[in-house]
């Protein structure tokens, strides 16, 4: 029996070694709304980049001119590893570099498949599209209290990315299920207490974005809860403490979100004596290919002032550390 086009196209997601794939089909975004709401009540802090193209935020189909579908996947990136001063997410190669390279290769499969060219892009992370509205229409999960997309069987320890496609493929059913019921343990365990309600970040309090997005200085106010926890780059503590991570997470199956020499196996006060000590062509070949860079060598010196300066454990510390 000849498998239908969506049938063969999954195949090959799953094949290029992403986790989760289903198929949405494009138009308006379910929760452009919310997210008009969520940027003009300043949730975003400094990321002013956001609230540019909102006009095709609130319409999948305006990205990508003709684009009709999306084949919406996920790849895991490994949530049971251990805790540490980087957040998982960052321990390897840039996954932005990882994500767009399966799902080019899966574009040129669908093409191949298609017997013509098919005008289409592949996004991740960067695009005006508002990936999580995609990934619950395409079934991939529900919205859990902390924001992040869950998944019944995987947790939420996963990159997102899509394809979009001018090409008419049959939808799957999207996920209209919530399991988070009356479980707060996400927002409860927020260091900084960033959600100002169930589904709502306060991204300006979150210590992802005090640790990557911010470019001034660190507010004093979260200093001591930053430095209490050690947190060199992002954040892991809501997803630590998902019960759907708890259960589900696994360990990094893909080679290339392995931790890096520069931070695998080493606590903060090692990572950040390190980092302290690194030139700028030091900082460079050690994070060669790492999302990391995001930060630069400035900001992931302001991080390690704050951390270093836990009034608990004070550890001597560079004065002259430049601020981005």
């Amino acid at each position: 029996m000849t498998r239908s086009i969506e049938e063969r196209i999954k195949a090959r997601a799953y094949a290029l070694g992403f986790d989760l794939v289903g198929i949405a089909a494009l138009g308006p975004a379910e929760t452009a709304s919310a997210f008009a709401r969520w940027l003009a009540a300043g949730y975003a802090g400094e990321m002013a980049y956001l609230a540019r193209g909102a006009g095709k935020r609130a319409d999948t189909r305006l990205p990508v001119t003709g684009a009709k579908s999306a084949v919406v996947v996920a790849l895991d990136y490994g949530g049971k590893s251990p805790d540490g001063p980087v957040a998982r997410y960052a321990r390897g190669d840039d996954y932005h570099d990882v994500m767009l390279e399966r799902l080019n290769e899966l574009h040129r499969f669908i093409e191949v498949e298609v017997g013509a060219p098919v005008p289409g892009k592949a996004y991740v992370d960067t695009g005006p599209i508002l990936e999580r509205d995609l990934a619950r229409k395409a079934g991939l999960g529900w919205f859990g209290k902390n924001t992040n997309l869950i998944n019944p069987k995987l947790g939420s320890y996963f990159f997102l990315g899509e394809l979009l496609l001018d090409l008419e493929l049959p939808p799957d059913a999207p996920f209209d299920a919530e399991h988070c019921g009356s479980c707060r343990a996400c927002l409860d365990a927020c260091p900084t207490q960033a959600f100002v309600a169930p589904g709502v970040l306060d991204a300006s309090r979150c210590i992802s974005y005090l640790t990557i997005e911010l470019k001034g200085e660190i507010p004093e106010a979260f200093h001591g809860t930053i430095a209490e926890g050690g947190h060199i780059y992002g954040c892991d503590v809501c997803q630590e403490v998902c019960p759907w991570n708890v259960k589900f997470a696994r360990e990094v199956t893909e080679p290339r979100f392995a931790p890096r020499p520069v931070i695998a196996g080493k606590d903060a006060r090692t990572l950040a004596t390190e980092i302290l000590a690194m030139s700028e062509d030091e900082f460079r070949g050690a994070f060669n290919g790492s999302a990391m860079k995001r930060a630069k060598l400035a900001g992931l010196r302001r991080n390690v002032a704050v951390v270093a300066a836990n009034p608990r454990r004070p550890w001597p510390v560079r004065t002259d550390a430049p601020s981005r």
